[in-house]
């Protein structure tokens, strides 16, 4: 935008869309033209999208598992020291009984798995996050509401502020608005 000051830095290029096959196909486009740092906001998932972005994340299931593999462990352990540490007999039942340690073991299970997943999820989403380049545009809040946003960072290697904008132009969005880079106010 010919408003920006010299030296001020942008986040990147923001294309709105009016419909979610618009905003699909703008990404399969971004992605065919060599764009790789790319993002795209919708106010409901849309099937293939996350695909054509190249969100490929392994990290979660894995966390969840290890998560729930140290709550086994955790849990059958802490029962096993307990009766072995402060022994009751009762009508001669051994110190050590696995049905008996089975639901605090299923608890610290899905206890310590679904920490593992929120965990990894808010450090990979990079949450909780105050604030946002993205948040400076009038329109964005449309995007929890019933519009669609395209958004090429400045980072990527393919990055031109001019070509990438005619590049956004010709795949026929509503509008293409250029976001700054704001550092949050304190």
């Amino acid at each position: 935008m010919s408003d920006r000051k010299a030296g001020d830095r942008i986040y990147g290029l923001v294309a709105e869309f009016d419909r979610p096959e618009k905003l699909l196909e703008a990404a399969r486009r971004a992605r065919e033209a060599g764009f790789v740092r790319f993002e795209a906001c919708s106010p409901f998932p849309i099937e293939g999208l996350s695909e054509v972005i190249g969100f490929h994340e392994p990290w979660t299931p894995l966390a969840t598992l290890l998560g729930a593999i140290a709550g086994v462990a955790l849990g059958y352990g802490l029962q096993v020291y307990a009766a072995q540490d402060y022994p009751i007999d009762i009508g001669g039942r051994p110190l050590v009984a696995p049905p008996a340690f089975a639901i605090v073991t299923f608890e610290f299970l899905i206890l310590f798995g679904v920490l593992g997943a929120v965990v990894t999820m808010l450090a990979l989403d990079r949450l909780p996050r105050l604030h946002h380049p993205l948040f400076e545009l009038e329109r964005f809040h449309l995007a929890s509401l019933n519009r669609f946003f395209l958004v090429i960072e400045a980072r990527d290697p393919k990055f031109h502020p001019r070509r990438s904008r005619d590049f956004l132009e010709k795949l026929d969005p509503v509008r293409v608005d250029e976001a700054p880079f704001a550092e949050a106010q304190a």
